[in-house]
């Protein structure tokens, strides 16, 4: 997955994501379990959102994302909101560098892009080594009702003055996969064309029972599942948050 100048417009398209919702999570989160003052790193961080949004509330954050193109941006971001973000390129599967975090967050299905059971193990191991004792974990996931019947072989458009946008989703090789396309129309400065430009990801997600397990063999000690953001898993749920701590 290469992201390229889809970095560049993704927060247009990202308008509607209510980033809110996440923020109010991880402050209810840090209030139940009695988190003070936590050092934060948020892995898959974008364009830096949460990050910029959580540094505002005096927490200390750092970044960590894949793309070069969007660390840029986020970045750039954070300099214009006057905050001060370290943001680093590193794969989730190949974490490192850090020790002694009091949370690590996955947020916006960023994890649902490791594509085995193998990957999403390696991830929560690295998590784990880098979180101190009894540290807290905190992500999110697509639900398989979210992967089956939202996604399913669906097609979504947006329609916008300056861009538009194409989105067709299919049921991927793998179970519960779904292959995205995207076709982006933008519109040239000072003229009246538009360029096209695609991408093309694939997202994955697992049975509940299958993370619980996996954060098990990390060492970690599952403390809550919640239906998006603040509801009881149901089946049909969008996305599942999950609360594990290091052991």
């Amino acid at each position: 997955m290469t992201y390229n100048r889809f970095a560049y417009l993704y927060d247009e398209l990202m308008n509607d994501v209510p980033y809110d919702k996440w923020l109010q999570f991880v402050n209810d989160v840090f209030q139940k379990y009695e988190i003070n003052q936590p050092t934060i790193l948020d892995i898959g961080c974008g364009t830096g959102t949460l990050p910029i949004l959580l540094a505002k509330q005096n927490y200390t954050i750092s970044g960590v994302d894949l793309s070069e193109e969007m660390l840029s941006v986020a970045m750039a971001k954070a300099e214009q909101a006057r905050v001060q973000i370290p943001f680093y390129q590193q794969n989730m599967m190949e974490l490192e560098g850090f020790n002694q975090l009091d949370c690590i967050t996955i947020f916006c299905d960023s994890l649902n892009y490791l594509h085995s059971e193998d990957q999403v193990l390696r991830t929560f191991e690295k998590v784990h080594e880098s979180l101190k004792d009894q540290g807290i974990f905190l992500f999110d996931v697509h639900s398989p009702y979210k992967i089956e019947e939202i996604f399913g072989e669906e097609t979504f458009f947006i329609d916008d003055e300056e861009l538009s946008l194409v989105w067709s989703c299919t049921q991927g090789e793998q179970p519960l996969s779904v292959e995205h396309d995207l076709v982006f129309f933008m519109k040239e400065e000072n003229r009246d064309s538009y360029e096209r430009f695609e991408e093309y990801h694939i997202q994955r997600t697992f049975p509940i029972e299958t993370y619980r397990a996996l954060l098990n063999q990390a060492g970690f000690e599952v403390k809550e599942m919640i239906g998006d953001f603040d509801q009881a898993v149901e089946e049909s749920t969008e996305r599942i948050f999950f609360i594990a701590t290091k052991k």
